[in-house]
């Protein structure tokens, strides 16, 4: 048998168990991944819904809306996840609003890869030791029309003003730009594809 026949066949054998090996691995690992965001987006439901007893899921577009009801069967509110372009990636957030997607009753990132230090701090800022969660705690209560506005270096005095991070204007102005447009689009989604049906 020649060097080179040997060779190939020393490869294939390394290749053909590192692959079975990561097939393995896999197959244990991805319960484990699914279970761990099952309980991410159950957290992030609960924190951006107003008080509720429980939550329906329902299908409308590709879009899953997290439907909280009272005990009396009234809908409390209404969670969706949106998603859009930041300064460095895409961020991802559980966003809850009220029956009539007239108002945000809570926003949570689910995923962020902003700079360190300034952008992710849409998510924590662990400079601000009163309160790291101010920047999506703002956005509790906020009519969601006419749009939110992100404002750089001064206090908000409208409704649907709120204050930007300093130094992360761009990250700031994302959250807002991806509310504005998902709140829209799931508003649309739901008005004509759920609730018509339910």
């Amino acid at each position: 048998m020649s060097t080179t026949t040997r060779m190939i066949l020393v490869l294939a054998a390394i290749t053909t168990i590192s692959g079975g090996i990561l097939a393995a691995w896999d197959s244990f690992t991805q319960p484990k991944i699914e279970q761990h965001r099952l309980a991410e987006i159950k957290s992030a439901v609960a924190d951006v819904l107003p008080e509720h007893d429980h939550y329906e899921e329902i299908q409308g577009d590709g879009t899953t809306f997290y439907v909280g009801k009272a005990a009396s069967g009234n809908t409390v509110g209404i969670a969706f996840r949106a998603a859009g372009s930041g300064f460095q990636g895409e961020i991802a957030m559980m966003v809850g609003v009220t029956p009539d997607f007239e108002r945000v009753t809570g926003v949570a990132i689910l995923a962020q890869i902003e700079t360190p230090g300034l952008g992710s701090k849409i998510e924590r800022d662990p400079s601000n030791r009163q309160n790291p969660d101010w920047f999506t705690e703002q956005l509790q209560g906020v009519p969601t029309s006419p749009d939110l506005t992100a404002l750089k270096n001064e206090q908000p005095d409208q409704p649907t003003e709120v204050q930007s991070i300093t130094g992360a204007t761009i990250s700031s102005r994302a959250v807002i730009d991806i509310l504005n447009r998902s709140i829209k689009q799931a508003r649309v989604i739901y008005e004509t594809q759920i609730q018509q049906v339910a």
